[in-house]
């Protein structure tokens, strides 16, 4: 597998992706959305506006103050409602809590749920306002949940004639790359709102743009896009803050891991909530991490190193209970593919303990497995454990890679 060629041109693994290989850029200095904001860029969307503002701790400029402080000091709008995704305003909800409706007796305005019995804004909750104000830091994966709520914000939005000024991020992970299938029809939800592949390479900002324009909603949309930023770059590179995006994504080594081992949401094994390293450790108390460490090394992933660790979890699935498992090492992230790996580790658990693994069955009145929606369709969970499945799924998510590569193009901000 090789990254750049000698003319710097983006190369393919022999498999057919995108890989991300580079030569680590000079560590500099780039501005968000937010701290353009805050350094006085004006925009038509703004100047004369009652704004509501979609943030939480993320949202934070590269001086530390954060987007809310920043809306709130803006001489030419008025910042009157506050709206919350996933783990709350100011990130205090662990993953999959519901909350309901809020009022900030400091600021004098109300914060309204995007997590509790409304996913998409809803007339009252837009009633007065002019322009609502997006910023969050992504992660570029389907399955976090903050896509899906900037996608159900722009169809209010394009609903009751709303406009919307997403505050671009950078891509955690860079943004030339792209992995995994794309959703299909039918199993649209929380963790997957549209058809889109498991890891899209994008910022946020150019996200909304593309999937404003293909699913034909209509927002009046802007971006103030980032500046310096480049697609080789990662979090690392930029200069910027990081601020955990949601309880149990602590650092960076998570993300790069997550859009892989979040598979195991799905299964009666623990994804690592609980313990000190979540998504990069995954376990149960039946399992033998020597044993699936060493059935892991015979695939010869690329740039992943699996490491035996028992760990109990505080809280979450096997609370309490020491469990046998395996470690994460990225080793090479140019060449770390966390999708086709935790595609493959799905495999190898399945395969090694067929008598204790499990899908976590639909809740009552659902009928979609958990696994289904965030694989985007049953296939992984029909034909996993065969060498001949797990073949035929990562070729089909491969093919479906390099058509998203190319429907994303005509949308992306930076080079």
């Amino acid at each position: 597998m090789t990254g750049k060629g000698s003319n710097g041109a983006d190369q393919r693994s022999g498999d057919g992706q995108v890989l991300r290989g580079r030569q680590a850029p000079v560590r500099r200095a780039v501005r968000s959305g937010a701290d353009r904001l805050a350094a006085g860029f004006s925009h038509p969307l703004l100047d004369g506006r009652r704004i509501g503002l979609v943030t939480n701790p993320t949202g934070i400029t590269a001086d530390f103050h954060s987007t809310v402080e920043v809306c709130r000091g803006l001489a030419s709008s008025r910042l009157t409602a506050l709206f919350a995704c996933e783990h709350g305003i100011y990130g205090q909800h662990q993953a999959g809590v519901r909350f309901g409706d809020e009022f900030d007796a400091v600021l004098g305005i109300p914060v309204y749920s995007l997590y509790g019995e409304h996913k998409k804004p809803v007339s009252y909750m837009l009633e007065g306002l002019d322009t609502i104000v997006f910023d969050v830091q992504d992660l570029g994966v389907r399955f976090y949940t903050y896509l899906s709520t900037l996608l159900y914000v722009m169809e209010a939005c394009a609903e009751h004639g709303i406009s919307l000024l997403v505050l671009d991020r950078p891509s955690p992970l860079g943004g030339i790359g792209c992995e995994g299938g794309l959703l299909q029809e039918g199993y649209e939800s929380m963790v997957g709102a549209w058809t889109m592949p498991i890891r899209t390479g994008m910022t946020i900002g150019e996200f909304a743009r593309m999937a404003n324009d293909r699913k034909g909603l209509h927002c009046d949309l802007d971006v103030i896009p980032l500046e310096g930023w480049t697609r080789e770059m990662e979090f690392t590179d930029t200069g910027l803050p990081w601020m955990l995006p949601s309880p149990n994504m602590p650092t960076i080594e998570t993300v790069r891991v997550y859009g892989g081992t979040c598979f195991f949401e799905g299964t009666n094994l623990s994804e690592g909530r609980g313990t000190t390293i979540p998504f990069q450790w995954i376990g149960a108390p039946w399992l033998d991490g020597a044993c699936l460490a060493g059935a892991m090394r015979k695939h010869e992933l690329p740039g992943v190193h699996f490491h035996p660790l028992h760990a109990t979890p505080a809280f979450s699935k096997h609370q309490g209970e020491l469990c046998g498992g395996v470690r994460l090492f990225v080793t090479d992230p140019q060449r770390y593919e966390p999708v086709h790996t935790g595609l493959t580790l799905l495999h190898e658990v399945s395969t090694l303990y067929p008598e204790y693994f499990e899908w976590l069955t639909p809740p009552e009145g659902r009928t979609r497995y958990f696994i289904d929606l965030l694989t985007g369709g049953e296939e992984v969970r029909r034909s996993i454990g065969t060498v001949e499945g797990l073949q035929a799924i990562a070729e089909e998510w491969r093919s479906d890679s390099a058509k998203w590569l190319a429907m994303r193009q005509p949308y992306l901000l930076y080079s």
